[in-house]
C-alpha cells in the first residue's frame, strides 16, 4: 500500500538558548555542541539505514544548517519552506525572559485566537502548520525529512494526529529536545497515521 513517511526533526542548541532570550523568529545560529548535536544524528540516522527524497526546513539558519549537513550527508536534496518557520512571538523576539517579563506581562490565559505581542495567535500556528504538513503529503508516496522547530513541530503533530490546538499552555504537548526527532506513516487510502519513533533528543529536560 502507498505511504508516505514523515521525520520531524528539531535543530539543536543555539546561541540564543545560551543568551536566555526568547528566540521565535530570531535567526540565531548553532553552537559548537549544536553542530556536533547535528553530527551525532547525522551519524544515527546512517547507521539506522534512513533514507530521504528530500529534505524540508524551515529558513531560519539554526534549521537550515542541521538540513544541510542532513542532506549532504544522506545525499538528499533541500528545500526551504517558510511555513516551517518557528512560531512567530512578535515583539518578544530577541528579548531576554527577565526584560519580556517586566514589559510584557505573560497572561493569565493566552487565549486560542488572541495575537499577543503582534505575533501569531496558537490558532496561526495550528493551521500553518496543517498547510505545511498537506503540502507534505501532496508530494506523493515517498520519505521526507522536515527540519524545523520545537513550537511549529508540534502543531505539526498535534495536525497529524487530530488533536485539536488548546488555549496557553494547555492540551498535548511533545517533548522535542536538541536533534529530538519524530517518525510519522501515513496511507492515504486510509486516512491513518501511524507514529513510529519518538526520540525527545539530546539535553532533555521537561
Amino acid at each position: 500500500m502507498d505511504s508516505i513517511r514523515i521525520t520531524l526533526l528539531r535543530h539543536g542548541r543555539s546561541h540564543a538558548d545560551d543568551e536566555r532570550v526568547h528566540e521565535g523568529r530570531y535567526d540565531s545560529p548553532l553552537t559548537e555542541v549544536g553542530l556536533e548535536q547535528a553530527r551525532r544524528r547525522l551519524e544515527d540516522f546512517r547507521a539506522k539505514g534512513f533514507h530521504f527524497d528530500c529534505v524540508v526546513t524551515s529558513p531560519l539558519q539554526r534549521a537550515r544548517t542541521v538540513a544541510e549537513l542532513m542532506g549532504e550527508g544522506l545525499e538528499a536534496p533541500v528545500e526551504l519552506d517558510p511555513d516551517w518557520m518557528e512560531v512567530d512571538n512578535g515583539l518578544l523576539v530577541g528579548l531576554s525572559f527577565e526584560e519580556a517579563a517586566k514589559r510584557f506581562p505573560k497572561p493569565d490565559l493566552r487565549g486560542l485566537y488572541q495575537r499577543y505581542h503582534q505575533g501569531e495567535s496558537v490558532l496561526d500556528v495550528h493551521l500553518r502548520a496543517a498547510r505545511a504538513v498537506q503540502a507534505l503529503l501532496h508530494r506523493g508516496e515517498g520519505q521526507y525529512l522536515v527540519v524545523a522547530h520545537g513550537g511549529i513541530l508540534n502543531a505539526a503533530m498535534r495536525s497529524m494526529l487530530g488533536i485539536p490546538p488548546m488555549p496557553g499552555d494547555m492540551g498535548t504537548f511533545f517533548a522535542f529536545a536538541d536533534l529530538g526527532y519524530a517518525v510519522l506513516e501515513y496511507e492515504p487510502k486510509r486516512h491513518r497515521w501511524w507514529v513510529l519513533h519518538f526520540t525527545m533528543g539530546f539535553n532533555t529536560h521537561v
